[in-house]
């Protein structure tokens, strides 16, 4: 199928409530065109260098989201250009955007990434050491830091009922944040989970934000 057949098919699978970051990490512009061309908007990269490069040279009203693990070094190629970064996952990477944004005067939307899987080569904050940082009122120290959701990645298994409880542990943490510190911030309002293989469990279980690429573009 083409690249607008597939998005077609997998926006009918997607529930009002849940957009499509379409993964287009290694692509070349042209087949990012073909999917801007059939109405896709919100495009994710994990190369700072390379998302700089495809936002100078495609159209500006792409939305583009940060994907990756997320060096303090690269924050300044970042911020700016990426509308929503998703792996947010040290205390130290925090402080780094919260300079840049404020060096630049601007709120940068971010995601706290979560490691709810059960792999040690994922990244994230634990629950418990996430739970701290709100009780310890951290994110006062980063105003520069717009706050917008959870992001989370699910153990690479065959056992689905493990990514569903992966899944649902992430949801109920989100919750739990949203009720006891947003409860009338609309901004804290997304979360990103979900890739090719697993999206269906993501959605059932709360996802407001499906990464998908292989499953569009092809395997890379």
């Amino acid at each position: 199928m083409s690249i607008a057949q597939e998005l077609e098919k997998i926006k009918g699978t997607l529930p009002a409530g849940v957009r499509l970051v379409a993964v287009s990490k290694t692509c070349p512009p042209e087949r990012i065109g073909e999917a801007y061309g059939a109405g896709q908007r919100i495009f994710g990269e994990n190369r700072p260098q390379e998302l700089a490069q495809k936002a100078a040279a495609l159209p500006a009203d792409i939305a583009w989201h940060f994907i990756g693990h997320l060096q303090t070094n690269k924050v300044k190629h970042v911020v700016g250009v990426a509308r929503l970064i998703h792996a947010v996952d040290s205390e130290r990477l925090l402080m780094e955007i919260e300079k840049e944004g404020a060096r630049r005067s601007l709120a940068v939307p971010c995601l706290l990434q979560v490691h709810v899987a059960c792999e040690a080569s994922k990244f994230g904050f634990s629950p418990d050491v996430l739970r701290g940082l709100f009780r310890q009122d951290f994110f006062i120290r980063t105003p520069h830091v717009q706050l917008a959701g959870l992001m989370g990645m699910a153990t690479h298994t065959a056992d689905r009922a493990q990514v569903r409880r992966e899944f649902r542990a992430l949801k109920n943490l989100f919750d739990e944040i949203k009720q006891a510190y947003f409860p009338a911030d609309d901004a804290f309002c997304e979360l990103s989970a979900g890739m090719s293989d697993d999206y269906g469990i993501a959605v059932d279980e709360g996802s407001t934000l499906v990464r998908i690429g292989s499953a569009i573009f092809g395997a890379r």
